[in-house]
């Protein structure tokens, strides 16, 4: 099964529709190795001569998101990055972020499990955690 049709596959099973736009931008996402800013995906689209308007690629960035194809990742820079979730790459794991490029990987094998005690009535919803360096491309 090729980048495109996977896409697909993941755009239907949320159970809305599997758009042109955002079947393609979800397979740049699938072929990313690493966490993708808004900019660099829009970058890809154009270089796939399938220029895409930024205002709908944040949409369907969003959407994403809160459908739980892509997850966030905040950066110091203010900045979010985008990374595909798939059955490897869980919501709670830790990011790698390169001080110098500011690079953001998934550290996927990483034994970060926290269970922080909250107080009565509040609900966990999601962690972050970014251990801050150098990549090695960077030193």
């Amino acid at each position: 099964m090729n980048l495109i049709e996977r896409a697909k596959e993941l755009v239907t099973r949320t159970g809305d529709r599997a758009t042109a736009n955002r079947v393609r931008t979800l397979s740049v996402l699938l072929a990313a190795k690493r966490a993708l800013t808004h900019r660099e995906i829009a970058d890809q689209l154009l270089d796939a001569k399938k220029q895409l308007d930024r205002v709908t690629l944040y949409r369907i960035l969003e959407w994403m998101s809160k459908k739980s194809l892509v997850h966030k990742i905040a950066g110091d820079d203010r900045v979010w990055r985008f990374r595909i979730n798939t059955e490897i790459r869980a919501h709670q794991h830790a990011h790698f972020k390169c001080n110098r490029c500011a690079k953001v990987i998934c550290l996927k094998d990483s034994k970060y499990n926290p269970t922080p005690s909250l107080p009565v009535g509040y609900l966990l919803q999601e962690i972050e955690l970014t251990i801050k360096g150098v990549c090695s491309e960077c030193i």
